[in-house]
């Protein structure tokens, strides 16, 4: 064996030799694995999100809805009321929840990209309208009793009541100071009008 031999047999020798990965951590069924939860993990975050977009909808159009069903609500039975003072406050709180109405619906459908018909809503409309059907019953039986602008200001005291704790509560959930702003104006001239008709009832 010559020099050139010897020198070769050696480097053989000491040749690292790529060793198999042993063991559960080294095994393909431990990355299927490994892959498998990270995947898990990116579906929640990202069904967490969709959920989270589906409730903040869910709310927003329970809000719309129900602002839809109090204006036929008052357009229904504001003209047959029979005190003065009573229909322009009641005047007023149909213009004040039209104005909401109007801005709060351009905006979920600009900025949520809401689909106000979406008949996968359908359930919210429905309860909604239900809540306004029993609202109108209530006021048909006062009507036909001779009680009519009585239980019409304590409905109109109850309404006006319930949708200032809505904009509150959506208010309170909402970082968007645009949402904020046309919920903050309607709530400030709720305040008064929630005066006037709880006056109105008790007098009455």
């Amino acid at each position: 064996m010559d020099g050139q031999e010897y020198l070769n047999q050696i480097s053989a020798s000491v040749r690292p030799v790529k060793q198999k990965a042993d063991g559960l951590m080294g095994s393909g069924i431990f990355k299927l694995a490994i892959g498998g939860v990270i995947g898990f993990i990116l579906l929640a975050i990202i069904g967490g999100m969709l959920g989270g977009g589906d409730a903040i909808n869910t709310r927003n159009l329970s809000f719309k809805y129900r602002l839809d069903n109090i204006l036929s609500v008052i357009s229904s039975y504001q003209p047959v009321v029979k005190s003065s003072l009573l229909r322009s406050d009641s005047a007023t709180l149909y213009s004040v929840l039209a104005n909401t109405n109007r801005d709060f619906s351009d905006y979920i459908v600009a900025k949520d990209k809401i689909k106000l018909n979406d008949k996968k809503f359908a359930k919210i409309a429905d309860e909604a309208r239900e809540e306004g059907d029993e609202i109108k019953n209530d006021l048909f039986e006062a009507k036909i009793n001779g009680i009519l602008d009585r239980v019409y200001a304590n409905k109109m005291t109850y309404i006006v009541s319930l949708v200032m704790s809505k904009e509150a509560d959506l208010i309170n959930k909402s970082s968007d100071a645009d949402l904020k702003a046309i919920l903050a104006t309607s709530y400030n001239s709720l305040e008064n009008l929630y005066d006037k008709f709880n006056d109105f009832s008790k007098v009455k």
